[in-house]
């Protein structure tokens, strides 16, 4: 197959995801795209030529029929991107049951699902794993329990396959975006602007609550999916044959951020209702 390799993008309907499909199938890859909506795994197979497959990644059968379509359709397995997640806001001793489960089942019992039923075929190709995590996986925040836990986990699944698979050639790495302009971030900032009482509205109430939310950001703005996409698609290439067990975070610059040099640049105030 030559440089040719074959894909499985999780969450690969929206943001991240489709990015990096797109950006596979531009470079002549074939990418399998799975989510739980069919529509916008349609609507990402019918502009780039990927196979949509629903699925939800948390369901074993699910994942087995997953990767099955992917060595059926394309003879092999040689990457897998962890992308699909969820997030449940509020902190432990507010946290429910079922936004905890829901969280964890979705951001990591699903990714090492998929992994298990990939790792033979992956194996055989030397193939390469790249899991979407978040800065959260680095770096807390409030109301943030369950989403940061399922990404520092994440990480640490990621780092297991590296350490037990890198021998045999699999390589395993994640990327830590901060914002990443995509429907989950932009359903976050609406409610964002919403909680802050601010009059704007739509993409006006976006453009405040993304500027609010990045302005500590060495960068000054929020990320675009496909610069996520660039950094997934090196880890997943020969270009980056060495590097294995690496978190790489995509953020701008933000966790670079001494929060103690903060107020020397900016003037901050807490919110009347304690950021919630």
């Amino acid at each position: 197959m030559g440089d040719q390799r074959v894909v499985i993008v999780t969450g690969g309907g929206t943001g991240i995801g489709a990015a990096t499909a797109r950006l596979l199938r531009a470079a002549g890859h074939h990418v399998v795209v799975a989510g739980r909506r069919p529509e916008p795994l349609a609507r990402v197979a019918e502009e780039t030529g990927a196979l949509a497959h629903p699925a939800d990644t948390a369901d074993p059968e699910a994942v087995d029929g997953l990767v099955a379509a992917a060595v059926d359709a394309y003879g092999r397995l040689d990457g897998v991107v962890l992308n699909a997640g969820i997030a449940r806001g509020g902190p432990v001793g507010e946290l429910r049951d079922e936004d905890w489960e829901a969280v964890l089942r979705t951001n990591l019992t699903g990714p090492f699902l998929l992994l298990r039923a990939a790792l033979p075929h992956l194996l055989r190709t030397r193939g390469a794993v790249v899991a979407v995590a978040s800065v959260a996986a680095l770096r807390n925040g409030a109301g943030n329990a369950a989403y940061a836990t399922s990404k520092a986990a994440l990480v640490q699944l990621c780092r297991s396959v590296a350490v037990d698979y890198g021998a045999r050639g699999v390589r395993a790495n994640s990327v830590c975006p901060t914002w990443v302009r995509t429907e989950l971030a932009d359903g976050r900032m609406a409610r964002f602007a919403r909680e802050a009482g601010r009059p704007e509205e739509g993409d006006a109430a976006l453009a405040w609550a993304y500027g609010a939310a990045t302005r500590l950001v060495p960068a000054g703005r929020a990320g675009e999916p496909e610069e996520a996409a660039e950094a997934i698609a090196w880890l997943l290439s020969p270009a980056a044959s060495f590097v294995n067990g690496a978190t790489l975070t995509v953020d701008g610059g933000v966790t670079a951020v001494d929060p103690g040099t903060v107020p020397f640049r900016f003037s901050l105030e807490p919110r009347e209702d304690g950021g919630r």
